[in-house]
């Protein structure tokens, strides 16, 4: 269930953003933390919507956290805050996650 993972995700970023650098608490470890946070979250509040087309709004912009997550992901990996296996196990989650929602909007699309 695409929720839950995203639940998953946002306990890793936690975990993860709480060993970088405490001059990035309001920086990028916030940054990634809202993102990872607001995948789930929109997913749960896009169930609540009366109609599809409503619920797509919410599932385009847990897709559009997704995305952004993995840009902040990238970005701290290349500046030496996530060693190279974290990096390519958040890389591999967020990935799938991306390929749930999407698949998940084309069957709401196709209804």
């Amino acid at each position: 269930m695409v929720w839950k993972e995203g639940v998953e995700l946002a306990k890793k970023t936690y975990a993860t953003t709480k060993n970088f650098p405490k001059h990035e608490f309001y920086g990028i470890a916030n940054q990634m933390q809202r993102c990872a946070v607001s995948i789930p979250s929109n997913i749960a509040e896009g169930t609540a919507k009366s109609t599809d087309k409503h619920f797509l709004q919410y599932l385009e912009t847990a897709l559009g956290s997704a995305f952004e997550w993995e840009t902040q992901l990238i970005i701290s990996y290349e500046i030496g805050y996530i060693s190279n296996e974290k990096y390519e196990n958040l890389e591999i989650k967020i990935q799938k996650i991306q390929g749930m929602i999407t698949r998940f909007m084309e069957s709401l699309s196709n209804q």
